[in-house]
């Protein structure tokens, strides 16, 4: 949703009330790499300030792996894939325990939830997630959300959490997208290496030279650097969900945030925005195959907002069904034009590009409907 009237100096009150807070193992952890309580409190407070002021809070949290080497016997964070899932086995439960005592203090249940890749993937278990979501919002509790890592690594390996929070804050339409880190917003350099670097206010497109400020490097407790988060506001923004990156230890940033006030760095929503099956399409469903369009298809599905027909179609490649997601390029190249779901099984599309069917009406391979243009 987008923001308000814009502030003096802001861009105005958050519409839609839900804010999804994402916190990132290094913003909760002591310098040996152990979860630190008095961390998790002070997120806590900040989530409850949030609360106290209107808005819905759903928290994305990463932590798992450093609540739980040293209980499992490591000296310090393991390194390798199978042993971060052990870690992360034994980790979740107690940081879920130590979140809950924080939230219980102040009279707020929360509720666990753990999400795989394939949660977003599969269109059942994707409505599955959004419902439950949305009823423990509407009973008043604070869903915390983690990556599975025991069953699933995507986050072990790149990202602690930004992706997650992204698909998250999208596929519950909320009102903006909060990544507390250890860097007070994105910069025109490393902050760290350059004193000569500016902290950007308000980002309005994510461009590719945006995109390459990021760099790749995380910090030694997390997996999560500047170039996920960005690539994490980018889907966000492109779902119409607007996104703040800010640094953790500046209180009241939430809530600031939240007000429209002044705080990290701001990234514009797209106008647009996407209805929620879009988005699942867009973002989370796994393709089936590839169609190639000729320029008078392009032209009507991409720039007109009309059906794809069979006889635009030039190629298709890949062992898809009717009602499968399939990609869409310009002929002859590698550009990605978009995805949609395919009404014809391949044998039968083919047969529809050859004859003269193809050119009846009521012939359509993609419905405009069941169309995204690529983010």
């Amino acid at each position: 949703m987008p923001f308000g009237k814009a502030l003096e100096n802001g861009e105005g009150p958050v519409e839609r009330k839900l804010v999804t807070v994402k916190v990132g193992t290094s913003s909760l952890t002591h310098a040996d790499g152990s979860i630190s309580p008095e961390k998790i409190e002070y997120i806590v407070a900040e989530i409850a300030a949030l609360r106290d002021a209107g808005h819905t809070v759903i928290l994305v949290t990463s932590g798992a792996v450093a609540a739980g080497f040293g209980r499992i016997g490591y000296a310090k964070r393991p390194t390798s894939i199978p042993a971060k899932q052990a870690a992360a086995a034994v980790g979740q439960g107690l940081l879920l325990e130590e979140y809950a005592r924080f939230f219980a203090a102040r009279g707020i249940v929360s509720a666990q939830i753990l999400l795989t890749r394939d949660d977003f993937r599969d269109r059942r278990r994707y409505k599955n997630a959004f419902n439950a979501l949305e009823i423990i919002l509407q009973r008043g509790a604070v869903p915390i959300i983690n990556e599975n890592d025991t069953v699933s690594i995507d986050e072990l390996r790149l990202g602690d959490n930004d992706t997650l929070s992204a698909q998250v804050a999208a596929m519950m339409h909320a009102g903006l997208l909060v990544l507390l880190t250890d860097m007070d917003g994105l910069y025109t350099a490393d902050p760290r290496a350059d004193e000569t670097a500016k902290r950007i206010e308000r980002v309005e497109h994510l461009t590719p030279e945006i995109l390459a400020l990021g760099g790749n490097a995380g910090t030694s407790n997390g997996t999560g650097g500047m170039a996920t988060k960005l690539s994490a506001a980018k889907l966000a923004t492109a779902a119409g969900v607007p996104v703040v990156i800010c640094r953790t230890e500046n209180a009241g940033a939430l809530l600031r945030a939240a007000a429209g006030e002044p705080v990290g760095t701001y990234f514009a929503a797209s106008e647009t925005g996407m209805r929620t099956r879009q988005q699942w399409m867009a973002f989370y469903a796994q393709t089936r195959g590839n169609l190639y369009i000729d320029a008078g298809a392009e032209e009507a599905l991409a720039r007109h907002g009309k059906s794809l027909l069979p006889s635009g179609i030039v190629a298709a490649e890949g062992d898809f069904r009717a009602g499968d997601i399939v990609r869409v390029f310009r002929q002859g190249t590698n550009v990605l034009l978009g995805r949609g779901e395919v009404n014809f099984d391949k044998e039968e599309l083919l047969r529809r590009m050859e004859a003269a069917e193809g050119h009846v009406k009521n012939a359509v391979a993609i419905h405009r409907d069941n169309w995204v243009e690529e983010v």
